[in-house]
């Protein structure tokens, strides 16, 4: 265990101040990158060194799993053992099992994990027809209710300023509520919300249950505090009672979950509750250049200056000072449409792999998911590796869950084994499932399944690291069956592809901010100031998830060839330099310098509007001018690599290359190359079978891939 004066060793004078409040209230204002979980973490590991603190009294609160894991880990590493580091849910959910019967009596109800199903059945129980996208908002707005503690009843009574979902009303919503309760009632299930005000419940009429849990915790941390609900605050209240040793830790400026029902509020007005709290702002930037805290400043500045009497509350933001030596300028991007941005983003990713920089130190962010499908599509062609947040989860990948057994089993046998010899270890037992030292070339299901136990034997490398000799493989399992319990994925190689909301709490050396055009940033039913002012705070959140560089783009028209009539966001007047770059992909300029030849199809002379015909070279309403036979040929081939790399069709080739490749007909490589769609991993790929193909004239059997028939 580290001694108190190792554990503040390193701390500035205000993460030192932070780590030694060890009694009674405090409250902790932490800008971006200011290092919060390092001083959270330290305060308690110190106040466990000191003896202040048992650790088995203490409750260290976060939002995500994730975030309680990572505290978990740094509370491991700093010899603080016993703490607990759970979720709001988490934690009542476990005291809700241990209390149930002694409560309630009888069977706890089931969890319901996901609850869209269940609102859709009581939809068709009301005979109200929906989608899955209206579901899911359907499913966020009861949430919204019973985190502020709303009944279908008063819930009719308090949201009448609510936007409700598109195609339905207060009433149809408020119906729609009290179906879902019934039928959570009738088959003994409860959600997630149910779990917090059940516990709430609890503490509220139970005393000696109240008196049980307060015993045990005695010593509250809550990190993210500007993102609690009235529903968490009031249990935080219960599991407190009349004490005050409570830390809070969080920043206004990164409020960005109130459609959730989070609201800064309580982090704000904190001595009202606790007049004698202790007060300390961590403004220190560890994580950001000069220039990208500047930019963030910047952006919230401009907000603190507006003074119209009507805008609603504005909390004067930190002041963040980067301690950070000085990096590159930030990049702002105009681009044509939106796969000339997509396209620009890939090229100065390439660049920078070019340069020495890993994927795994990129992320693509943007607003709404949907930008995504396109970022996945240039990255695939461009043959950059990219994981897209938010889709399977790590630890149900086959490969991982086949790899943690065989690395149980190879445990067994394995006394002795420590340090640096578990790392070799874990790849010898790897090897077996596809794990490779040097990462395979080709994209697609391969490459996925090498970047996952990649990660395995990264997280094992990481623990070397921090503890040496102490690791043994039984450590590594250890380690990996935690993080499967809190869905807790190691860090993995890769662009990251994510929402900002998604990544909020993470940080990248390169971080891209795309879309950024009215409607988009802010968002377009951003109507009301408050709206707005939280759609600031996101790109806020967005900007500071940069270390080193960042990117910001936009494109004023949705298609090639389209009216250019997007606006970039408002938020960039402020920080966007007079001159701004008018970025254009290497599409683009090979389109423009080939224009003559290109605009128009070559069959009719019709001027081509689209890309899709600007790449095959004709218009749509043409008939085609390749061999039907061949065409077929290349479409079964492509759906036997689709197949076997388990990826969609279109990320080996698109509709309109195949149709490309089949009208040119290309002889060699050089010619296959200078066909639109296909660039140098392509080439390199599946050059050599298309060729083949093109050959044959018809082909039965394709090179290497076993016989087909054609589609």
């Amino acid at each position: 265990m580290q001694t108190p004066e190792d554990i503040l060793a390193g701390l500035d004078a205000e993460q030192r101040q932070a780590a030694t409040a060890l009694t009674g209230p405090v409250r902790i204002l932490a800008g971006a990158g200011t290092g919060k979980t390092r001083a959270i973490t330290h305060r308690i590991a110190y106040g466990v060194a000191t003896g202040v603190y048992n650790p088995y009294n203490v409750l260290a609160v976060t939002f995500t799993a994730r975030a309680a894991a990572e505290m978990r880990s740094r509370l491991r590493d700093l010899g603080a053992h016993g703490v607990q580091a759970r979720t709001f849910h988490a934690a009542a959910l476990s005291q809700l099992q241990y209390f149930w019967q002694q409560a309630v009596g009888g069977d706890m109800p089931r969890l319901v994990d996901h609850k869209t199903n269940l609102i859709m059945e009581a939809a068709q129980r009301l005979r109200m027809t929906t989608d899955k996208a209206t579901i899911r908002d359907l499913a966020g707005e009861i949430e919204w209710a019973k985190f502020n503690m709303l009944t279908p009843q008063t819930y009719q009574q308090r949201a009448g300023h609510r936007s409700m979902p598109s195609g339905w009303d207060l009433i149809a919503v408020t119906r729609l509520f009290q179906a879902y309760e019934d039928l959570k009632s009738d088959r003994a299930l409860i959600d997630f919300e149910d779990v917090l005000l059940i516990m709430v419940g609890i503490l509220e009429s139970e005393p000696r249950i109240a008196a049980t849990i307060r015993k045990q915790y005695r010593i509250f941390l809550v990190d993210e505090f500007q993102d609690v609900s009235p529903l968490q605050y009031r249990l935080l209240k219960g599991w407190l009672g009349d004490r005050d040793d409570l830390c809070v830790v969080g920043d206004t400026s990164q409020t960005i979950y109130s459609f959730t029902g989070a609201t800064a509020d309580f982090l704000l007005d904190f001595t009202q509750d606790f007049p004698n709290a202790t007060q300390i702002n961590l403004i220190r930037d560890y994580r950001s250049t000069p220039q990208i805290v500047e930019l963030a400043n910047r952006l919230l500045q401009e907000r603190t200056r507006a003074d119209r009497p009507s805008l609603p509350r504005w909390p004067q933001p930190l002041e963040l000072l980067s301690q950070r030596d000085p990096g590159p300028a930030p990049v702002f991007a105009e681009c044509t449409h939106d796969q000339a941005e997509a396209e620009w983003v890939a090229q100065q990713i390439q660049q920078l792999v070019a340069e020495g920089h890993k994927g795994s130190d990129m992320a693509v962010l943007f607003r709404t998911n949907a930008q995504s499908a396109a970022f996945e599509q240039v990255l695939s062609d461009a043959g950059i590796s990219y994981q897209v947040r938010g889709a399977e989860r790590f630890f149900n990948r086959r490969e991982v869950r086949d790899g943690i057994l065989q690395l149980r089993a190879a445990a067994k046998s394995a006394d002795g084994v420590a340090g640096s010899e578990v790392v070799t270890r874990v790849k010898d037992v790897l090897a077996s499932l596809g794990y490779t030292p040097i990462a395979p070339q080709q994209s697609g299901a391969v490459r996925e399944r090498w970047e996952s136990l990649n990660a395995i034997v990264n997280l094992a490398e990481d623990l070397v690291t921090a503890r040496g000799d102490q690791v043994t493989m039984d450590v590594v399992v250890a380690e990996l069956d935690e993080r499967a319990s809190h869905q807790h994925a190691p860090v993995m190689d890769g662009v990251t592809l994510a929402s900002i909301h998604s990544a909020k709490g993470l940080e990248w050396d390169t971080v891209f901010l795309v879309g950024l055009t009215e409607g988009l940033m802010p968002i377009s039913f951003a109507t009301e100031d408050k709206n707005v002012d939280e759609e600031r705070r996101l790109l806020y959140v967005g900007i500071t998830r940069a270390k080193t560089r960042l990117f910001l783009s936009w494109s004023l028209a949705r298609s090639a060839g389209g009216r250019a009539s997007r606006r970039p966001s408002r938020f960039l007047q402020a920080i966007r330099p007079s001159t701004t770059r008018s970025a254009s992909s290497s599409t683009e300029r090979t389109a423009k310098t080939r224009r003559a030849k290109v605009s128009k199809c070559r069959t009719c002379g019709a001027v081509l509007s689209s890309g899709a015909e600007r790449k095959i070279g004709r218009c749509q309403d043409c008939p085609p001018t390749y061999d039907q036979a061949v065409f077929d040929s290349l479409v079964s081939w492509r759906k036997d690599i689709s197949t076997a790399d388990k990826v969609p069709a279109f990320v080996v080739f698109t509709d309109a290359t195949l149709v490309a490749i089949a009208e040119k007909m290309p002889t060699d490589l050089q010619q296959l190359r200078q066909l639109p769609g296909i660039g140098p991993k392509k080439l390199e790929r599946y050059g050599a079978e298309v060729l083949a193909i093109l050959s044959s004239g018809k082909a039965t059997q394709h090179p290497g891939r076993g016989s087909t028939s054609n589609v």
